[in-house]
């Protein structure tokens, strides 16, 4: 019979003969469950859960007839339930890790000690007193155990354990996790106390050199039995499942390096003793193999553990001077940074430093320059080219921290970085992938520099000359002849632009590639007039595919007959849009004015055009210049966009952007008078962006007015859901069911959404933004499935309901919002209520840390920093408590209790339950200089009396001893002394969050 085979028949053999009592109903289900998976010839263990069913079962306490509660009975019910759970962890072979991974610390507790008590152990007796060679194989492996498991148990105590998002509160679960929590922090602090015996104990375990026996399902029944009836077998020296001792020290040194580098943190010293029970457990697995029949080791985290003790131990191995690791660590402990480049370069042909780690090395090098260290510049860009070319010889992607250090290069950086490649691939052994991705890189390299000396030396590099060969070197070097250098032109003014003389002494290439380079008006033209004497069959407004002309305006360039003036007109009106596009704002309008005055001549259509384009242009010089500062536009210009929004003229080829600038300039410059008032109504019928123009400046200019004639707000609304409503389609697919789409861009508004976003974009005036913004916000808030409303100004005015609810994208609306915020807050970051929006947002998104840093600063903005008090319209109960809830969230509980008497009526319940909290994210007892409110200072000294706090206690009683908190004291001193509070609590939290 094999021990498995036996185990179940001691399983079935030892159950109590006399049927249970009905109250033992549901331990017969459990009882029956575990002899089901027992039974079956499936490998898998039973449930571990299991257990925790068993214990509880067994520690319920019990009540007697005068209804008192007792602890519960040592009966023979209880001790069945607490075999039972004895079974499953013998079944699963007293494996730890799977132990720990499914139960909680009380309950592997009350396990362990379960084990102690049936495997003889004395309660009450010091393990470390007790010599294990003398006890029983499996007493000595149940302390071995136990011990094991309260060194393993302060060591995950110590690292950070990710907070689990709270689900709705229900107060029953709450209660019992606290229960829990409270117990599990009892547990572990009795273990802390008692760690130094255990490590005595597991220390005076690697002593034994024999072998151990762990309890068996067998071997439990057999002690479970009457006491007439036990054959002395459990207490010989082979019950049980045998452990060898190799494989016991193994284990026990794992545990005790883990123990021992925990306790490294704040004993640099005990790192050598780490080291050393890790290096043993590794010689271990070496000689005896990595898996185990009964326990399993980490080698991934052991070769992690070797690794940091192999750098933070100062030894004079050659072996450990060797590795990188130790001497990248030397090396920054020294400040010896060329050998740490050196180390970097070397590493480029081994490749044995990860990525992360190299970056994590230049972050820690950027972070010591950026405090003041200037001499580690050098060695930063030394160590970022090292990085970047090892990152392209491995085909990843490279760091924008290249691209920043070379924005101004050198002949220095460049001799460093030819160097750097050189010694990173080797020619001979290197595969044709990386030869590829070299030639690319020095290739791109090229084409970015404009200083032709950086270039030649590169391309005169013996590197650059093995890796391209010839057809791609020429081929490199006419892309880079092509390139259009900066060149800064000035004009020549002359009395008439045909009063210049042409030649045709050179060759067509060269024209054309002075052509494509000029911004002269009269250079142009002189050198289409040497082309075309040339030939005549050429189209030179096709030789750059650079010049772009809209559509609308190219037809009726490309329809004049004469072909030297098509291309004149058609280059200078593509040469000045694209001096516009880059905000060269004086060679386009040179360009511009030639290209009116040649037009005039001919073609009434083109100069209207060309009025039109240099009217924009006039548009844009003043907005990127004395708009910048306030400086209202002249009001010629203003007569002129007027005259535009006007205009009659038929067959007039027309840009829309020019309506949509129009438009925006007056409502920039607050024009409003005359868009609700003088603007002619079929424009507003026929152009989309008057009419939104007109709607907004009639909303802005009725805002003070009363509630009553806001009748233009629900008209701009009605527009502006429209444009944001989705059109519906069904179709009919292949199984003839009707399924339902959805167009994201709908045609029933007047424009499409992404039109209007980028007129709004256009705007900068205050109250323009802040009343499309709010518009946006109101919307947003309007949707049914909506948690968090976002506060806005003149929120009111809008409509509080739309009657196709469905048709609206709010997808796209929370896009808009989102977008506008950003926007609005780039022309003015002080603007509070803008602030407050981008906060909701955040908070809404459940980004606690960023709404709570927008809160702050909106705050701060309208305050002085909080040297004077916030308006309480900025401050509203509403964004009290979203801070409120930040903090909370964010597991800062004193600061919750501070911002509770922010409150117009105090929120003592909030306060008090987060004081209760132990677990605290911030300052805690230094923040109590900031409460000024006496019941929540009594509340906190009655609350470190009742913990025995002593030292927060004397705090708290120091706090509420100030003179100036004195209930009779008049009722200015106590609300200066608030005052007083929150501007240095406010601060306070705005250095924490900035």
């Amino acid at each position: 019979m094999s021990a498995e085979a036996a185990d179940r028949e001691a399983a079935t053999s030892s159950r109590p003969c006399t049927p249970p009592q009905t109250s033992w109903f549901e331990f017969l289900l459990e009882e029956a469950l575990l002899e089901q998976h027992l039974q079956k010839p499936s490998p898998d263990p039973p449930p571990v859960q299991l257990i925790v069913q068993f214990l509880e079962q067994a520690s319920k306490p019990s009540v007697n007839e005068q209804n008192q509660v007792q602890p519960p009975p040592d009966n023979k019910r209880n001790r069945i339930l607490k075999l039972l759970a004895l079974k499953v962890a013998a079944h699963l072979k007293w494996d730890l890790d799977v132990l720990e991974k499914s139960l909680s610390v009380p309950v592997l507790n009350m396990l362990l000690n379960e084990l102690l008590c049936i495997s003889k152990v004395p309660p009450g007796t010091k393990h470390v007193d007790v010599d294990l060679s003398s006890l029983p194989p499996t007493t000595a492996m149940a302390i071995l155990l136990y011990n094991r498991w309260a060194i393993r148990t302060i060591v995950q105590s110590s690292f950070p354990v990710k907070q689990v998002k709270p689900g709705p509160p229900q107060l029953n679960v709450m209660n019992q996790m606290q229960q829990e929590k409270e117990l599990t922090e009892n547990i572990l602090k009795v273990l802390k106390e008692q760690a130094a015996d255990s490590i005595l104990v597991l220390e005076g375990a690697l002593k034994l050199n024999k072998d151990l026996y762990v309890h068996t399902i067998r071997t439990l029944d057999l002690l479970a039995m009457e006491p007439g009836m036990v054959n002395g077998e459990t207490e010989s020296s082979t019950a049980g499942l045998k452990i060898s001792a190799e494989e016991i020290q193994c284990q026990v040194c794992y545990d005790l390096g883990a123990i021992y580098f925990q306790q490294g943190s704040t004993n640099a010293a005990v790192h050598e003793n780490a080291k050393e029970k890790f290096t043993k457990t590794k010689e271990l697995i070496a000689k005896n193999g990595s898996s185990s029949l009964h326990f399993t080791i980490d080698e991934e985290r052991l070769a992690g553990y070797c690794q940091a003790c192999g750098v933070l131990t100062s030894s004079d191995d050659a072996s450990q001077q060797a590795t990188p690791y130790s001497q990248i660590h030397s090396c920054m402990k020294s400040g010896s940074y060329q050998d740490l480049v050196k180390i970097f370069l070397e590493d480029n042909l081994t490749l044995s430093l990860p990525v992360q780690f190299r970056q994590s090395v230049l972050r820690e090098l950027f972070q010591k320059a950026q405090q003041g260290n200037d001499a580690l510049d050098e060695v930063c860009f030394k160590v970022c080219v090292c990085n970047t070319v090892c990152d392209v010889l491995q085909g990843r992607t490279i760091d924008i921290q290249f691209c920043q250090l070379f924005l101004k290069p050198s002949k220095e950086k460049i001799d460093f970085l030819l160097e750097v490649c050189s010694r990173s691939i080797n020619l001979e052994n290197a595969s044709e992938a990386q030869k590829r991705k070299m030639a690319a890189f020095l290739k791109n390299l090229c084409l970015d520099l404009e200083d032709l000396q950086l270039v030649f030396m590169i391309s005169s590099h013996e590197l650059f000359i093995k890796l391209l060969k010839d057809d791609e070197r020429k081929l490199l070097i006419d892309q880079m002849r092509k390139r259009s250098p900066r060149i800064n032109l000035c004009t020549k003014p002359v009395t008439s632009f045909y009063d210049i003389p042409a030649s045709a002494s050179v060759n067509i290439g060269q024209l054309e590639h002075q052509l494509i380079l000029s911004v002269d008006p009269w250079r142009i033209r002189q050198i289409l007039i040497e082309l075309h004497g040339m030939t005549s069959e050429r189209q030179f407004w096709t030789i750059s595919n650079k010049w772009e002309v809209p559509n609308v305006y190219g037809n009726v360039i490309l329809g004049i007959k004469d072909n030297l003036t098509r291309d004149l007109v058609y280059i200078l009106m593509a040469k000045g849009l694209h001096c516009c596009a880059i905000k060269d704002f004086v060679h386009a309008k040179q360009l511009f004015a030639a290209c009116l005055e040649l037009v005039t001549e001919f073609s009434p259509k083109l100069r209207q055009v060309m009025l039109n384009e240099m009217l924009l242009l006039d548009i844009y010089t003043h907005e990127a210049g004395a708009g910048v500062a306030g400086e209202r536009p002249p009001s010629d210009l203003i007569s002129r966009v007027r005259g535009y929004l006007e205009m009659r003229v038929p067959d007039i080829p027309l840009r829309q952007v020019i309506a949509e600038e129009c438009v925006a300039f007056l409502l920039n410059w607050r024009e409003n008078e005359y868009l609700t008032m003088q603007v002619p109504l079929p424009l507003v019928q026929t152009n989309p962006y008057v009419k939104l123009g007109q709607l907004l400046a009639a909303t802005c200019k009725e805002l003070p007015g009363p509630k009553e004639s806001r009748r233009t707000a629900k008209d701009l609304w009605e527009v502006v859901v429209q444009i944001c409503s989705v059109s519906n389609q069904h179709k009919r697919g292949n199984d003839g069911r009707v399924s339902l789409i959805k167009h994201r861009e709908s045609t029933l508004g007047i424009m499409y959404r992404s039109e209007l976003l980028s007129f709004i974009k256009k705007l900068r005036e205050p109250l323009v933004l802040t009343t499309i913004l709010s518009l946006f916000v109101k919307l947003h808030n309007v949707r049914e499935d909506i948690v968090n409303d976002i506060a806005a100004e003149h929120i009111s005015i809008w409509p509080s309901s739309i009657p196709n609810l469905q048709s609206v994208d709010f997808e796209a609306v929370a896009v808009t919002v989102k977008e506008l915020v950003s926007y609005a807050l780039t022309i003015n970051a002080n603007n509070h209520f803008w602030l407050i929006i981008q906060a909701d947002i955040y908070f809404a998104t459940n980004q606690y840390s960023a709404a709570l840093h927008y809160y702050l600063q909106a705050g701060a903005v309208c305050s002085d920093f909080f040297n004077k008090m916030v308006p309480p319209d900025v401050y509203t109960d509403q964004v009290i408590k979203r801070m409120i809830k930040c903090c909370s969230l964010l597991n800062c509980h004193t600061q919750v209790a501070i911002l509770c008497q922010f409150l117009r009526e105090v929120d003592y319940k909030t306060a008090f339950k987060a004081l209760q909290e132990q677990n605290s994210h911030d300052a805690m007892d230094s923040y109590y200089k900031y409460i000024w409110d006496v019941t929540i200072l009594e509340y906190l000294t009655y609350l470190h009396h009742k913990r025995g706090e002593t030292d927060k206690r004397q705090i708290a009683i120091k706090a509420i001893g100030q003179t100036e908190l004195n209930a009779s004291n008049p009722e200015e001193v106590l609300q200066l002394a608030a005052q007083r509070r929150k501007k240095k609590f406010l601060q306070a939290m705005a250095k924490l969050y900035f």
